[in-house]
């Protein structure tokens, strides 16, 4: 890629301030830099003209693609009446419309909404809900958390401490971070039938820490940026059993897996199951502001507010942003009037045969599809620096990582655009692996 002019400036100005998501600075930075000029519908307009079809829906957020007419208005229409007010002892219409649709649209009994700025501090106000209610219900004991092999939940501290230890990002800063305990991850796929016993690992490593566990936390059937993997929705269904059978709180982390990307609004329907704390966000706004929520039971909201605290001690400045707010209620009032379920059900079928030669590749290890998520996982970790200006010469905008190649894209994706997706990213595979 050879930039000119503005572009060519801009990259220059970016390269000497600022600092990109897992990225070096400095000599040490990789990977060319792609300067967008503006986005609408699901394309990425790049200052020197080319048009990418984005694959990623912008982290898996921007689920109605960009400029949505709907959204804009919602934006133009708050922003006049009021941007921000703080949340401590006031509140707003967007709030609280907000709320209540949540609580509508997501598994009985989770009753309580704390809104919070992003998908990171959502698992923060989990962890430490689950913790606060243990301490407000006599056990002070139980501090640690169970959860699984190869699961993500964000790169706060308190996040970053049930992401898998081992093969996430985050085992720089081991010495910082709490410890937890991990059970294998479920072996089985989506698709394969379950029986109880393969839970039985994870069963008795809740039964022997039982005594000092607050509550499980995972991923609902979809695994997102630690194996972009769907796993048997019985073996979560097993997991709500022994959370009841040792009196541990679920903590279900959706922020990837909710507002349909699975082919059901919450990953925990695929189960029939509800969890006591769901964490919720990226798709919350549909990609125009940063905002995430934690629901709870009222169960688990009367332990945190028991004594000794007798509330619950957290309160981000931006919490209940109006402006995120009014823009989440016409996300979520687009999302549930459209045929969400028969749109995802149509990309997951074009993934999957788009995807599918990618099969006979010798440098590939898997293809597999749950919903709206198409993966192509490689024998070997992928040459960012090779493969990310072939995916752009190729026309689209997908970001892998790892040995996954993977899209997310927008619901609004035409069956052509898929087929777009789905040959280039075939393509960039068989070109850039063995």
């Amino acid at each position: 890629m050879v930039l000119t002019g503005a572009a060519r400036r801009l990259v220059e100005r970016d390269r000497a301030v600022v600092w990109h998501p897992y990225a070096a600075v400095g000599p040490g930075a990789r990977g060319p830099l792609y300067p967008v000029a503006s986005a609408s519908g699901v394309r990425l307009t790049l200052t020197d003209g080319r048009e990418l079809v984005d694959g990623m829906s912008s982290w898996w957020a921007a689920i109605h693609g960009y400029r949505h007419p709907v959204l804009d208005a919602a934006a133009h229409a708050q922003i006049d009446t009021m941007a921000h007010v703080m949340f401590g002892g006031l509140t707003h219409e967007p709030a609280v419309a907000l709320a209540e649709t949540l609580v509508a649209i997501t598994p009985e009994p989770l009753r309580r909404v704390f809104l919070c700025d992003s998908g990171s501090v959502s698992v923060e106000v989990a962890i430490k809900m689950a913790l606060q209610y243990q301490t407000g219900r006599g056990r002070p004991e139980r501090s640690r958390l169970l959860t699984i092999r190869r699961g993500y939940h964000g790169d706060t501290s308190g996040a970053m401490a049930v992401c898998d230890p081992d093969t996430g990002m985050h085992h720089l800063f081991t010495g910082l971070l709490s410890r937890h305990l991990f059970a294998p991850a479920p072996a089985r796929g989506f698709a394969e039938p379950f029986e109880n016993a393969d839970a039985e690992p994870f069963a008795a490593l809740l039964a022997a820490h039982a005594h000092e566990v607050a509550a499980v936390i995972l991923e609902p059937v979809l695994q997102g940026t630690g194996a972009m993997r769907g796993y048997a929705p019985g073996w979560l269904a097993r997991v709500r059993e022994l959370c009841d059978e040792h009196g541990v709180l679920l903590v279900a982390d959706e922020i990837a897996s909710g507002f349909g990307r699975t082919g059901e609004l919450f990953g925990c329907d695929h189960a029939g199951i509800s969890p006591d704390i769901m964490c919720v966000g990226k798709a919350l706004t549909g990609g125009y502001l940063t905002m995430a929520a934690t629901l709870c039971t009222e169960e688990v909201a009367e332990g945190v507010c028991s004594p000794p605290a007798g509330a619950f001690m957290h309160g981000p400045t931006f919490m209940a942003n109006p402006l995120a707010a009014a823009v989440a209620n016409a996300n979520l009032g687009l999302l549930l009037s459209s045929p969400w379920r028969e749109t995802v059900r149509r990309i997951e079928a074009e993934l999957a045969a788009g995807l599918a030669p990618a099969a006979g590749l010798p440098g590939v290890a898997d293809v597999r599809t749950l919903g709206a998520v198409g993966v192509i996982e490689t024998r070997e970790p992928v040459d960012m620096a090779v493969i990310q200006p072939l995916l752009v010469d190729l026309g689209v905008w997908v970001r892998p990582f790892g040995r996954l190649v993977y899209a997310m894209p927008p619901f609004i994706t035409s069956t052509a655009d898929v087929a777009t997706l789905t040959s280039a990213m075939v393509e960039a595979v068989a070109r850039t692996t063995g």
